[in-house]
């Protein structure tokens, strides 16, 4: 019997050290695949926003992985060992194509999920000439590279192409409800016997929205300032509002003026009466303080809830929205 019980140790030290090699896998990126829920649908959302919608629409009965974790700029993001494991072995992707190179890489590498793209469900707008011009110089720099190969030049008119669509949609209620519904469809399908459900949540979800809706419809309808200045070129869907952003840097957070265009941006502001330079979170507010106090306005933020900071990990989309709702009330006189 001796040879049995050191062949029954030997597999015992054997699994051990599988769930230990696993558990090392495990990181404060995400979840490890020996950590889900089979029993639920899994579910990999690439940013905060989208993350919001599947956790609302799929209540209980999905495990909801975030790719982008608090504290975590989105269009920095770098994913790891799980989470590209938890793509591979997701039911549903919710992403923005163009938004995340990252994750876009990730989701051509053939996974089995449904993909619900941003781009797919809502009608994203086209970015405004002056952001179609913070592309200018790279094209430029294409165009003198004509002899170059034209897989090389197709791949410069698809990064082209990508700057001229204004991927910050959520800042719209109604375009979250029909992104909402794109979810609620692809859940359905993996999910069939649940449908009801999430068709339910999905209803919820787009009352909340209608209601944020109306809140900022009414909030601004009378604001003595129609202009705001701020940090980057995030909110241009909250014009529908009544108001007009200028922003200090482009469609990216990294993209940052030159002196002639802070210059300009200034003399933009004291001819509009601006009060307040709005600046942001996850991003460094450097520009809009310098820009403040050049001009002797005051500083405020206006969260653009492309993710949630150590400082909002307990608010939602809803809150932080009202938030800015309120910042925005305050600044520009609306009454």
């Amino acid at each position: 019997m001796a040879p049995t019980i050191r062949s029954a140790g030997a597999l015992a030290a054997g699994a051990l050290l599988l769930t230990s090699g696993c558990a090392a896998l495990s990181d404060d990126s995400g979840s490890s695949a020996s950590g889900s829920d089979s029993e639920k649908v899994q579910i990999a959302a690439a940013f905060y926003p989208l993350e919001f919608v599947a956790e609302r629409v799929a209540g209980d009965l999905a495990e909801v992985t975030g790719l982008t974790k608090p504290g975590v700029e989105p269009h920095d993001l770098e994913l790891s060992i799980n989470q590209t494991a938890a793509l591979q072995s997701a039911d549903v992707i919710l992403t923005e194509h163009g938004f995340q190179p990252a994750v876009d890489a990730a989701v051509e590498q053939d996974v089995k999920a449904d993909v619900v793209d941003v781009e797919k469900v809502v009608e994203l707008r086209k970015a405004d000439e002056g952001h179609a011009d913070e592309h200018a110089a790279e094209d430029e720099a294409h165009a003198e590279e004509e002899s170059h190969a034209e897989e090389e030049e197709a791949h410069a008119e698809e990064e082209h192409d990508h700057g001229e669509i204004d991927p910050h949609f959520w800042h719209d209620p109604a375009l979250m409800a029909e992104y909402a519904e794109g979810v609620r469809d692809a859940l359905s399908k993996a999910d069939p016997d649940n449908a009801e459900t999430y068709a339910a949540n999905a209803k919820s979800l787009t009352d909340d929205l209608t209601e944020v809706d109306e809140e900022f419809k009414t909030g601004l309808a009378q604001c003595k300032i129609k202009e705001v200045v701020v940090s980057h070129d995030a909110f241009a869907y909250l014009d529908k509002y009544g108001l007009e952003f200028e922003s200090i840097a482009g469609l990216t957070p990294d993209a940052e003026p030159n002196p002639a265009q802070l210059a300009e941006i200034g003399e933009h502001a004291k001819e509009h009466g601006v009060t307040t330079i709005f600046s942001e979170r996850l991003v460094s507010t450097a520009l809009a303080d310098t820009l403040a106090s050049d001009l002797g306005l005051k500083t405020a933020v206006l969260d653009p809830i492309e993710g949630l900071s150590k400082d909002t990990e307990g608010e939602d989309y809803l809150s932080l929205m009202r938030q800015n709702l309120d910042a925005l009330k305050a600044a520009n006189g609306c009454q």
